[in-house]
């Protein structure tokens, strides 16, 4: 949806400490206005505009320079001189189908005192120009419409929903009692509607919307339909589970052609055959815990099925090896989504009629909790969240085994006693910082696939209200740590990076004794240079090292500045 001007007027003060670049996204661009050439101009206003229209949407912001901090370098403006109708008006001319996007002025006191705003609402893909040139909105880039993408386009606007199309056949030759009733009973664990799951097997369909007219839909054939129609009717459809030995061998394979549920609790009956249980005491219970939790494996599953393009050849492809789980189906990401935004990113159904059916039903959900259920049930035990990336036309789903962490998960659950439940988001940052020493907010919004303010302001909670962070440096070098007692905590012993923090301590109190004994000699100080051979850190570890044991100590003092600056001990300070 294309933001309104109070929202761009929100976004604007975040320019004094991140660019332009970095505040886009799927529905917001900001453009510099080309001054030295109208034509120029015009043409770039009308490329952006069948860009966002075939992304779905959006709002482009011209008269910003998109690569640079700071408000007043960014806002360079359009000039006064150009028209609102005049641009109008080529957009309209020069787009097929015609656009007419909506054009506001929002003044500000920087550059020429004016910025455009091009509200741009999606309609019916594809649009090109008047040349048949076209972009499209693909995350933060307009990228050529090429014949795949234009497919895509379709397939994200339900213009082409495979699975909307009609099986030949009679449906009582087309269906498998065994699947209608893994489908029930899938259901009725989600608690479904009980009037809807009451009904006949024909109702039920119908009221689905999975048959009309006596004619049965592919996404109902998938759902509940026979092995035999399946195979005979969605030859490219099939899954294959097998128990990877190495890269190029395997112990065992399984390949099926079942209807989703029955495919589901095939799959999922495999590989937990093969999933080591733990044992945690928590309080006066003992709780067995898997190497992979059930419930993320459930959700990639489901997340594969449905998803699934059934025109790509390719099974459904889930390689079970020693160490790792992989999950791939045949398709890649569309409308937008990429692993970078995969967690805040709307959803996009590739196969919309099969997709509404499973909502009615509760077996998916309409809000993209999909993948967060998957990350948060491996983060909270404290293992790694799974992986995701696009190979080609498919999506790979990653799952790596890891033996779940006491302190972490007796961590999380007293804090749900507490009433403090952590979402995914402090999961992230929690699991990031026993595995780094510090996270400065740029990578704190890469790891939660927010904006840098988003993640600030997550950060800062996690500081002075949840009271789980501390904070150090200053301006752009701001960074966070975790509270050394809760690391302790969580890390456990033996844990790396509570070592490393031991290595730290070590550090301060090795470089207190040369500086003492310097001191006692009447010898020079030390410079970042003599330290960073001392402790073998690196420069910005040093003064961050520096800062904290000159704060402990405040006797030691430095002198000079830059490759000259020393710090030394005032043996006689008190």
């Amino acid at each position: 949806m294309p933001r309104t001007l109070r929202d761009i007027e929100a976004l604007l003060p975040e320019l004094d400490a991140a660019t332009a670049d970095a505040l886009e996204d799927q529905d917001l661009d900001f453009k510099e206005w080309p001054e030295r050439s109208r034509e120029k101009a015009v043409d770039q206003v009308v490329e952006m505009a069948v860009c966002m229209a075939n992304g779905g949407g959006g709002t482009v912001v011209f008269g910003v320079r998109d690569r640079v901090v700071g408000r007043a370098a960014a806002l360079l403006g359009v000039p006064a001189e150009i028209d609102i109708n005049l641009l109008l008006k080529a957009v309209y001319d020069r787009t097929d189908p015609r656009l007419t996007p909506v054009f506001e002025e929002l003044m500000v006191p920087e550059g020429t005192g004016r910025l455009l705003l091009m509200q741009v609402y999606g309609g019916l893909p594809p649009y090109t120009d008047s040349q048949g040139r076209a972009k499209v909105r693909i995350g933060k880039d307009c990228q050529p419409m090429t014949g795949s993408l234009r497919r895509r386009v379709l397939v994200e606007t339900g213009e082409t929903d495979f699975t909307a199309g009609h099986v030949e056949g009679r449906p009582a030759d087309l269906l498998s009692a065994a699947a209608m009733e893994h489908l029930r009973d899938a259901a009725r664990r989600e608690s479904a509607p009980e009037d809807l799951l009451h009904l006949s097997d024909h109702d039920l369909l119908a009221a689905l919307d999975l048959l009309r007219d006596g004619r049965l839909s592919f996404a109902g054939l998938f759902l509940a339909g026979h092995p035999d129609a399946l195979r005979r009717h969605l030859p490219r459809y099939v899954w294959t589970h097998a128990r990877m030995t190495s890269d190029l061998g395997y112990s065992d394979r399984v390949d099926g052609n079942d209807a989703l549920p029955v495919a589901l609790n095939r799959i999922l009956d495999r590989i937990m055959a093969d999933n080591p249980i733990s044992t945690l005491e928590l309080g006066l219970f003992h709780h067995e815990y898997r190497a992979y939790p059930e419930i993320a494996l459930r959700e990639a599953l489901m997340n594969a099925l449905c998803h699934q393009d059934f025109r790509v050849g390719g099974p459904l492809l889930v390689s079970q090896y020693p160490d790792l789980i992989e999950i791939a189906n045949a398709g890649g990401f569309i409308g937008g989504v990429s692993p970078e935004n995969i967690l805040r990113h709307r959803p996009v159904p590739r196969n919309p009629l099969l997709v509404n059916a499973l909502v009615r039903l509760r077996l998916v959900n309409r809000m993209n909790l999909g993948v967060r259920r998957m990350f948060q049930a491996m983060l909270m035990e404290g293992k790694a969240p799974p992986t995701l990336a696009e190979q080609g036309e498919s999506v790979l789903v990653r799952f790596r085994k890891q033996p779940i962490s006491a302190p972490f998960r007796l961590f999380v659950a007293d804090e749900g006693k507490a009433g403090r439940v952590l979402s995914v988001e402090h999961l992230l940052v929690l699991h990031h910082l026993l595995g780094h020493p510090e996270l400065d907010t740029a990578t704190a919004a890469r790891l939660c696939q927010r904006t840098e303010p988003e993640a600030r302001e997550l950060l800062n909670d996690m500081e002075t209200g949840l009271g789980y962070l501390e904070r150090g440096g200053t301006g752009r070098g701001t960074y966070w740590a975790l509270r050394p007692d809760l690391h302790r905590q969580l890390a456990g012993p033996g844990h790396p990076e509570r070592d490393r923090r031991i290595a730290w301590e070590a550090a301060k109190t090795r470089i207190l004794s040369v500086l003492k004994d310097r001191a006692r000699r009447g010898g020079p100080g030390l410079s970042n240079q003599e330290i960073r051979q001392i402790t073998h850190y690196d420069r910005n570890q040093v003064v961050r090292l520096m800062l904290e044991l000159r704060a402990e100590t405040p006797k030691i003092l430095l002198d000079g500045a830059g490759r000259s600056a020393c710090y030394r001990l005032d043996l006689g300070q008190k």
